[in-house]
């Protein structure tokens, strides 16, 4: 397993966001989560990704623990610094609004983090990111500005920026929230090229369409828990749960 999450539990306020959510994702694996908004998807991928900090739970990540609890006193114990430098390596965010340096061209928002945060040359940067706008098939878009780029198009650079890390699993958070429909077809080709390449991906959806389109697994979450979860023809084919089947249908 490339990741492990067990037991994660998460409080904002006072208020329970997740609690004691576990499951894991294969290499080469594209595990969907959905379920409405406020369930917890996001929390989930910003605590794997250490942007916030869980209240209990273990996460691993291609064997490394991000964090864990104490055995003796129960309060989670994050990585050191040093290691978990390496464990951010192995992750991949793309985020629901992009997050795009608007006054970067294409090619600068991708060799950007491998130049000034992994110390990978300038050439050999460029030379990378030309191989990943190729194969998103963005080579034509290296000089652009994201005001001059489509909603398809920025997804693909912020996917592309990602993958210039060379991460292990790719984190996703709403692939699809503003693009039609002959848009969201590029993005699902587009994470299955990720997938085929052994890169575990880890999309959050409230996309049916799409989860069903592109997902080998789904989980689905209320109020923070994961009610049902299994490969894509057992949920979208065999659920007997009716609070999910009135969900889907909505």
């Amino acid at each position: 397993m490339v990741l492990q999450v067990k037991g994660l539990c998460k409080s904002f306020n006072g208020k329970e966001v997740l609690q004691n959510v576990s499951f894991s994702l294969k290499t080469g694996e594209i595990l969907a989560i959905i379920g409405r908004s406020g369930s917890g998807k996001t929390t989930i991928l910003r605590c794997i990704n250490n942007l916030v900090r869980c209240d209990r739970g273990t996460i691993i990540v291609d064997g490394m623990v991000l964090c864990k609890e104490d055995e003796q006193d129960g309060k989670v114990v994050y990585a050191k610094s040093a290691e978990m430098l390496q464990i951010r390596k192995k992750l991949g965010m793309v985020f629901q609004s992009f997050n795009l340096f608007p006054h970067m061209s294409v090619l600068e928002n991708i060799i950007e983090a491998p130049i000034n945060v992994f110390g990978v040359s300038r050439q050999e940067a460029i030379e990378l990111a030309e191989k990943l706008l190729e194969m998103l098939d963005l080579q034509d878009k290296v000089s652009a500005y994201p005001f001059e780029l489509s909603g398809g198009q920025k997804q693909r650079v912020a996917i592309a920026r990602a993958c210039a890390l060379n991460p292990l699993i790719m984190c996703l958070d709403e692939p699809t929230s503003a693009l039609d429909p002959e848009l969201r077809e590029g993005i699902a080709l587009t994470i299955e090229k990720l997938a085929a390449k052994g890169m575990g991906v880890l999309l959050i959806t409230h996309d049916m369409v799409f989860a069903k389109r592109v997902a080998q697994r789904v989980i689905f979450m209320e109020n923070g828990q994961i009610m049902a979860q299994g490969s894509k023809e057992e949920f979208f084919n065999q659920i007997t749960n009716e609070r999910i089947k009135k969900f889907m249908a909505e």
